[in-house]
């Protein structure tokens, strides 16, 4: 990396707050916070019954 003079290290501290006021600071990800799922409970539980009832009807389908 190319050292920077005092001159273009203000250039770039200026540069970088102007860009934060025309697009924003940065949202920090907290490292605490669980990740979420991608599919929500209802669906999970929904997939899960018709498995599960899927198998059964199958076997009763089977034994009869």
């Amino acid at each position: 990396m190319a050292i920077q003079t005092p001159r273009q290290r203000l250039a770039n501290e200026k540069w970088a707050k102007r860009n934060e006021k025309k697009v924003g600071k940065p949202k920090t990800k907290a490292k605490d916070q669980p990740s979420k799922s991608p599919i929500s409970k209802p669906w999970v539980i929904a997939l899960v019954f018709l498995l599960i009832g899927g198998g059964i009807l199958e076997l009763v389908s089977l034994l009869l």
